[in-house]
């Protein structure tokens, strides 16, 4: 079945105000850029994002809060931006912070068909506020909920027409996990190859789990925090 649409807005239609999204990434490696930007040109508001971060002021998605397009933010870190804490310090934007690992598993689970499971971290915070926790071989655990999503948009090196997926070194991340746990899965890549290209022991997101595929362009991969080192 060929997936392949001709661009963004194509790959996003359905989309509109009160969604679930699962946006792909860490830091601003691996997010699809098309897609956020395309996202900010819809003007859907009241949007609940699922990432591991809100992206800074001008870039990733911190686009769409600079619009006000975010009503809730569900992330494990987000201290790079400062629009995020003006609004969540004024009360205009909602945000559940969970730890990195938990975040990823809750992802994972909702794409493996797992509605809870017991984790240790968080036990004894206020993560733990208002969840069931059990004890098991003498430790401590919280019990924590699948998350999944109306829309999974994710971003991949390479892909073909059937929606076969393989991601680049660190920008693998938390796409994988993501693109599972969508009911309309959107996979932009940065290069579209033909079927049969890919070799099917090099593929990390199957085709099964992406409903939607479409090549990107014009790439920034902004760098987040640049470090260098004096000469000499």
């Amino acid at each position: 079945m060929n997936k392949v649409v001709a661009n963004a807005e194509a790959a996003l239609e359905g989309l509109h105000d009160g969604m679930t999204l699962m946006v792909g990434g860490f830091g601003l490696c691996g997010i699809p850029e098309n897609s956020i930007a395309a996202l900010v040109r819809s003007g859907a508001k009241g949007l609940t994002c699922i990432s591991n971060n809100a992206g800074v002021d001008d870039f990733g998605l911190g686009l769409l809060l600079q619009t006000k397009q975010i009503r809730k933010m569900i992330s494990s870190y987000v201290g790079e931006n400062e629009e995020f804490e003006r609004q969540m310090l004024s009360g205009e934007l909602e945000v559940e912070l969970i730890p990195q690992g938990t975040l990823a598993e809750r992802c994972r689970a909702g794409g493996a068909g797992i509605p809870a499971f017991f984790t240790p971290a968080g036990y004894g915070t206020e993560v733990a506020i208002g969840k069931e926790t059990r004890e098991f071989e003498g430790k401590h655990y919280v019990m924590e909920q699948w998350l999944r999503s109306d829309f999974s948009i994710v971003k991949a090196w390479k892909g073909d027409p059937f929606g076969n997926l393989v991601y680049k070194h660190t920008a693998r991340n938390f796409n994988p996990m993501m693109a599972m746990a969508g009911k309309i899965t959107v996979a932009e890549v940065e290069e579209l190859v033909p079927a049969g290209a890919l070799d099917p022991d090099e593929i990390h997101t199957p085709g099964i789990f992406v409903t939607r595929i479409f090549q990107g362009t014009n790439y920034e991969k902004r760098i987040e925090q640049r470090t260098v080192r004096k000469r000499g």
